[in-house]
């Protein structure tokens, strides 16, 4: 099997990804690598704290590898940083990274880009399903999570702090992804198949920032 890291946002894309990755054995996840904000110590877009994010990685069962940027981080910041640690990653024999996107060209197109750069591969084992099916089967598989943050500019702010389950999925607007994929919504995956034990934690307050995104304030 070709070692791989797993590009890991703690959220619902990436949990499929893992099980899926998990179940074709191809790979041999060597760590998951999470962008982490330090001002914040949260996950960057998903703004759960870097302490139930470890909680998540240890019920997984794998090391994480955290890319520490700046909130004003500019794109060729994040890039240094992220390359800074996948050389590091080759050194172990890492030869690729797996990522949990589905249909974005674009962003795939930047991903391969920017891993050729540095010899590694990119893995995408959801590319292109029908996300209305990918949404039901991470319900039905048994996984868990919560909605930790909400564009309100393209989905009710309303949604965010929601459990991510039949009932949410029934009464989302049509106009948007039902996973999310076009960034209206994140997650945080706290139970599922893939995991030794439930991750424990609490909902804080709702909190609007940017006047537009709507974050549930998760704690440990």
């Amino acid at each position: 099997m070709k070692k791989a890291l797993m590009a890991w946002s703690g959220g619902k894309d990436s949990a499929l990804a893992l099980d899926e990755i998990k179940k074709s054995g191809e790979y041999q996840i060597e760590a998951l690598l999470t962008t982490v904000t330090r001002e914040y110590e949260r996950i960057s877009m998903h703004g759960v704290p870097v302490a139930l994010l470890r909680r998540q990685v240890e019920s997984l069962g794998y090391p994480l590898e955290i890319v520490w940027i700046s909130k004003d981080a500019s794109n060729e910041d994040y890039e240094s940083q992220m390359a800074l640690k996948l050389k590091e990653s080759i050194q172990k024999g890492v030869q690729a990274v797996i990522f949990g996107d589905i249909f974005l060209r674009d962003l795939r197109r930047y991903r391969e880009e920017n891993l050729a750069k540095v010899g590694l591969e990119a893995v995408f084992p959801l590319w292109q399903k029908k996300t209305s099916l990918l949404s039901k089967q991470f319900v039905e598989r048994g996984f868990q999570a919560v909605v930790t943050c909400v564009d309100s500019q393209v989905c009710p702010g309303e949604f965010s702090g929601r459990e991510y389950n039949a009932a949410l999925l029934a009464s989302l607007p049509s106009k948007v992804d039902p996973c999310g994929e076009n960034g209206e919504f994140h997650s945080f995956v706290y139970a599922g198949p893939i995991f030794r034990d439930p991750i424990q934690f609490k909902k804080g307050e709702i909190v609007l920032r940017e006047n537009r995104f709507s974050f549930c304030d998760l704690q440990p």
